[in-house]
């Protein structure tokens, strides 16, 4: 199994790398990780004119031309689900012949309407707003913690 997490926008904070790092070491025991970062387009373009959703959308394809398999696109108007439904549903992914799937995480912006309508599925982890580098790791953990409950493993508890 291949699991891509393609993000945009870099890490800069070493806390969040260490985390990010940590997780990623973890979860290779179960799948082939790969994180993937596009750049992303300074909010300065935004006070020059450009436009929020210009932003997005420059972001956005540069994210689209990175997604393959299974499309989970991370928005906060997306289904929210449990950590044993989450782990169920990668499993049923899976069980169904997937062989890869993509987590998208968008920037400051968040996701242009095209990621959106190209996802396969658009996942909420809460009403409440991350900032997207902490939300990496937070769903890095997640994805760790749904392998841990397909096999049984005590972690969840």
């Amino acid at each position: 199994m291949k699991i891509n997490f393609v993000c945009v926008g870099k890490l800069k904070e070493e806390y969040y790398k260490k985390a990010q790092a940590e997780y990623t070491k973890m979860l290779g025991r179960f799948c082939d990780v790969h994180i993937i970062e596009v750049s992303d387009d300074p909010l300065a373009h935004v006070k020059i004119g450009k436009g929020e959703q210009a932003v997005k959308t420059v972001e956005g394809k540069r994210v689209l031309e990175k997604c393959a398999g299974f499309v989970v696109a991370c928005d906060g108007r997306g289904k929210q689900m449990g950590s044993e439904q989450f782990s169920r549903k990668i499993e049923d992914i899976m069980l169904g012949g997937g062989s890869e799937i993509t987590f998208v995480v968008g920037g400051s912006l968040g996701l242009s309407d095209e990621v959106r309508g190209r996802a396969d599925m658009v996942l909420s982890f809460s009403k409440m707003t991350l900032p997207h580098r902490l939300f990496r790791v937070v769903l890095l953990e997640q994805v760790y913690r749904a392998f841990k409950i397909m096999r049984g493993e005590t972690y969840h508890k």
